[in-house]
């Protein structure tokens, strides 16, 4: 819609925008519209001036469109049949950053019409996993708000009501088609449609009388209620993704919105249903729900809801690393890494599949990571906080083309957030680690160690496995380090160092350092056979960071006591 004065349309996103920086100025701009009547040409000319440089859109009767004044909504819907795959992780992630931006709401609902695919535990999950990726909801299924109930189950009277009121209109049909009568169809006619043709075939309410109907609704035959589809009709879809799609109607099924046998509707009546009323805005979605945007458009037709249906955004699809077809869990377990945000245990097979929580991953680096499977900000930027990410998102740049998931970058995206991580933090989350291998260790020296170990790690588990010395002295020492670095002379000289550094008044690195090195090069000793052998007897292998600072955490006593272990065990 244009301006009365002729200016271009502006993209409804860039009104919301615009709206967030606005709101005031517009409130003015409404409040002399009201007062046009009694200010005459001055106000009307104002209103205009101040529409032209906010970029306010116009009627002919100087309303300002419904669309802006529209208060921003989405709802992530997931359905409790299983753990919460990254896919619909990604999905609630834009929802958030979408409604974050623009000073919306966030709406968690649950959507459980299925029944027979009902997995207990499930809902507890995602709730779990989406506070631990900090994706934050206003109202929903444990959050509360004046548009609940928010979990489809507890919601069968209100869909009662509008089933009957498509029914009453016309816009549906009872049917009392049978599963058998319905795999006789598909085996009879090639490419078979459930269409106008075949409701005229079948047993409903089009085609049996109205007593009938109620005789057979009356003893208790199970019946569904089918959406009554106009042939030939163009249906668009407008998606803020994918540009403008058309689909004629003569493709599309009469598709089935509530069964009698569980009294729940299916996604289709639900979804619709509960968008209206929720006020929802914009339903961001995976794209495999795009096929059935067309129906979804014709529903809100059919209810006479048109001019509040919410805007449309199909996300593309994770695909395997190879690209070739959508990302599944076998995929994470042929290459090893998750597809889930937490681990699950399956409660029919107890089989678990591991998160990234428990694989050592950090939220930060999760929510960046998918953020970017599918868009970009459009420069170098490759990490980013939530407060960035929320800044920069816009879902119109998001890639119309699947976005293959690279494992690998998500392990260097957690490196990345490991190394701009606090000490302190990492300590936190390092000490059940700790607690497991039976150490207990203050903070400061917990904190001071990851200081010297992290920027060698790519997981939380790992920083054990490059840090674990520090806390258990060596058992045994690494048999090819010993033969390589382990020579006929390396006893007496450590016995040396030993009394040397038993002497040191400081343990500092800064200190211990040059006094050790003044030794070497005074007795005309090797530097690196010192040095290499040393590390041997701190360590137990030829790893570490620099050795002065490994002397440093461990202190003199522990120091000396590691080296005349190595020298008694090794001679």
């Amino acid at each position: 819609m244009d301006c009365i004065n002729g200016h271009e349309h502006v993209d409804e996103i860039e009104w919301i925008r615009i709206l967030s920086f606005f709101r005031y100025v517009f409130g003015f701009a409404l409040l002399l519209d009201s007062l046009r009547p009694f200010l005459g040409f001055f106000a009307e000319k104002i209103t205009e001036i101040i529409c032209y440089f906010c970029g306010i859109v116009q009627t002919k009767d100087y309303q300002i469109m419904d669309t802006i004044n529209r208060r921003i909504r989405v709802r992530f819907a997931p359905s409790p049949t299983g753990p919460l795959h990254i896919g619909g992780v990604r999905t609630a992630l834009y929802n958030y950053l979408f409604a974050r931006q623009h000073g919306g709401d966030m709406i968690l609902r649950i959507e459980d019409t299925d029944s027979n695919r009902f997995v207990p535990g499930a809902e507890a999950y995602i709730m779990e996993a989406l506070e631990w990726l900090g994706i934050k909801f206003d109202e929903g299924v444990g959050y509360g708000g004046r548009f609940g109930p928010y979990r489809q189950s507890e919601r069968r009277d209100i869909y009662r009501t509008y089933v009957r009121q498509l029914l009453d209109s016309g816009r549906a049909y009872i049917a009392f088609d049978t599963p058998e009568e319905l795999e006789a169809r598909r085996a009879e006619v090639p490419n078979f449609q459930y269409d106008a043709t075949t409701r005229g075939q079948m047993r409903n309410s089009l085609t049996l009388p109205a007593e009938e109907v109620e005789r057979l609704v009356a003893e208790g035959t199970q019946y569904v209620v089918r959406f009554l589809v106009e042939p030939n009709v163009d249906v668009e879809v407008n998606d803020l993704i994918r540009g403008r799609v058309v689909i004629n109607s003569s493709i599309l099924d009469d598709k089935v919105l509530y069964k009698s046998a569980d009294d729940l509707p299916t996604y289709h009546l639900a979804n619709i249903v509960d968008d209206h009323l929720m006020e929802v805005s914009h339903v961001i979605r995976g794209e495999e729900w795009l096929p059935s945007a067309p129906l979804h458009v014709l529903l809100y037709r059919a209810f006479g809801w048109e001019d509040t249906m919410p805007r449309f955004a199909h996300l593309a699809l994770l695909l395997k690393p190879e690209g070739n077809g959508k990302l599944s869990k076998r995929d994470g377990d042929r290459l090893g890494f998750p597809v889930f945000p937490l681990e699950w245990k399956d409660p029919q097979t107890g089989d678990i599949s591991k998160g990234y929580r428990e694989s050592g991953y950090l939220p930060e680096a999760v929510v960046n990571f998918l953020a970017l499977l599918g868009w970009n900000p459009g420069n170098d930027q490759d990490v980013m906080s939530m407060d960035e990410l929320i800044r920069l998102f816009d879902i119109e740049k998001c890639s119309k083309a699947g976005a293959k998931f690279d494992y690998e970058k998500g392990r260097w995206f957690n490196h990345q957030y490991i190394q701009r991580k606090d000490n302190a933090e990492l300590a936190e989350l390092f000490r059940p680690i700790l607690r497991e291998n039976g150490v207990v260790a203050t903070d400061e020296k917990t904190a001071h160690v990851i200081s010297l170990v992290k920027e060698r790690v790519n997981f939380i588990g790992e920083l054990w496995e490059q840090a674990g010395f520090f806390f258990i002295a060596p058992l045994s020492y690494d048999e090819k380090t010993v033969k390589k670095r382990w020579k006929e002379d390396t006893a007496k000289q450590l016995g040396e160092l030993a009394e040397l550094l038993d002497s040191h008044r400081s343990f500092a690195a800064e200190a211990t350092e040059p006094t050790v090195k003044n030794w070497i090069e005074t007795n005309g000793y090797h530097l690196g056979n010192i040095m290499n052998a040393t590390r041997l007897a701190l360590v137990g292998e030829s790893k570490g960071p620099h050795i002065f600072d490994i002397m440093e955490v461990l202190g003199r006593e522990e120091t000396v006591g590691r080296i005349r272990r190595a020298i008694e065990v090794l001679g």
